[in-house]
């Protein structure tokens, strides 16, 4: 669970689609209201004059891809709409050690009092986007299987993360319970079994919804795929067994690897010709990617 070693090339993605900013704004605000808390920044309103002027960047100190970079312009933004602020490397940019995201003008106060909540949801975007990237480039040299994420996030701020997976070069899994069905073990346990799970599935779920079931044998794969199902979830097979499970399913559903994915073993479970590989800890475990924010120098 580590990001990109210094040998690993990311791919930039520069013209990644930002999310909505009505989506974005009520995470920001929050994040604001609870670091400014039941009196401001006290530290900020002591030191700094009113009318003190700063001028400053943020620029990356470690090598990465960058995310989040649209969230930390609303911080400042609600805290000052005076501000000018100009980005300068957005979600998607390949950046190293230097390298400057974002470049700010104007009240200080108002620049250093949105300063931690623009550089936590930037850095641990980034950190997200770092980790796919790394995991997409291993997967690209072994394979055609695209790197998604899950439901292992941060509550309340999935959108963001399931937007830094993409600026990285993922894809997105399904955004909550509601939008596919995936039969998971405990569902089929229930159930009573795979085929009586996958039915009642067919039976509820509208024409528009696709459905997938996770499997742990080629036994219960052959289950599945005499019933007829979009997608399988093969959880926690070798490579070997991936591959024999590939060759089952023959081109008649999507198949998703699942389970122990990390950059030493994601090489050979793309080898083995599936079509997905999901990876819970980009979104849950991802190491931040070092941004700072600093007086400009030019």
């Amino acid at each position: 669970m580590t990001s990109p070693s210094p040998t690993t090339t990311l791919s930039p993605l520069p013209h990644l689609p930002p999310l909505p900013r009505l989506l974005v704004e009520p995470l920001v605000r929050a994040a604001l209201l609870e670091d400014l808390g039941r009196a401001g920044d006290v530290t900020t309103d002591a030191v700094v004059p009113a009318d003190a002027r700063f001028e400053a960047v943020i620029a990356s100190r470690q090598p990465g891809v960058i995310a989040g970079i649209d969230a930390a312009v609303i911080a400042f933004a609600l805290i000052d709409p005076a501000l000018t602020v100009a980005v300068t490397r957005g979600d998607g940019s390949v950046v190293v050690p230097g390298d400057e995201v974002l470049r700010l003008s104007g009240a200080a106060r108002s620049i250093l009092t949105a300063e931690r909540v623009a550089l936590n949801i930037a850095c641990r975007m980034s950190g997200i986007a770092t980790a796919t990237a790394g995991l997409v480039e291993i997967a690209r040299r072994h394979g055609h299987a695209q790197i998604v994420c899950t439901r292992k996030t941060t509550p309340g701020l999935r959108a963001l993360e399931k937007h830094a997976v993409k600026a990285g070069g993922g894809s997105n899994h399904r955004f909550g319970l509601d939008d596919a069905v995936l039969i998971k073990d405990n569902h089929i346990a229930v159930a009573g079994g795979v085929a009586i799970a996958i039915r009642r599935a067919k039976a509820h779920a509208g024409h528009l919804v696709k459905i997938e079931v996770e499997v742990d044998t080629l036994a219960q794969l052959d289950e599945a795929m005499a019933e007829g199902v979009d997608a399988v979830l093969l959880d926690n097979m070798t490579p070997a067994m991936l591959a024999q499970a590939v060759a089952i399913v023959g081109g008649r559903a999507l198949t998703e690897a699942s389970g122990r994915v990390s950059r030493e073993t994601v090489g050979p479970i793309a080898a083995s010709g599936v079509d997905l590989i999901s990876v819970g800890w980009i979104t849950h475990s991802a190491p931040i990617l070092d941004l700072g924010l600093d007086a400009a120098t030019r």
